[in-house]
């Protein structure tokens, strides 16, 4: 029984994440396939607001499967193959890996053109939330 508890606590707790923008952002929602579209390179405009930048998290950590497996429904190695399809047909670049949702949300809050997805908990006054994820 003990160990079962133990089994129980060692599985990770996924917690809610948001794609951000800064709070001085003209967007106002988006959609998991607008987010997909953003962060797969299919299109760069940010319904309401024009241009965006989009920023990852760091590879392998769990906001980011999380993030990609719910909006684009691909898992890390099929991400990481994705981009290198990409960028060997010269079709695109990956977003920039901007670390953790620390990172990110400090990155997005001093520019509205970029676009972030954090852990929920991270959200604070500079930023705006367009999409909520579970």
């Amino acid at each position: 029984m003990m160990a079962a508890g133990l089994l129980f606590l060692s599985l990770p707790a996924f917690a809610e994440v948001v794609v951000i923008v800064s709070a001085k952002s003209t967007a106002t929602a988006l959609s998991e396939e607008q987010a997909s579209d953003l962060f797969l390179g299919k299109n760069s405009s940010l319904p309401g607001a024009g241009q965006a930048v989009p920023v990852d998290q760091a590879e392998g950590s769990p906001v980011r499967e999380q993030f990609y497996a719910k909006v684009s429904g691909k898992t890390g190695a099929q991400l990481k193959a994705y981009w290198s399809k990409q960028i060997f047909s010269g079709k695109g670049q990956p977003p920039k890996d901007a670390g953790d949702s620390a990172a990110v949300k400090t990155l997005v809050a001093g520019n509205p053109n970029i676009i972030g997805y954090v852990d929920k908990s991270a959200v604070d006054a500079t930023v705006k939330v367009l999409l909520t994820i579970k």
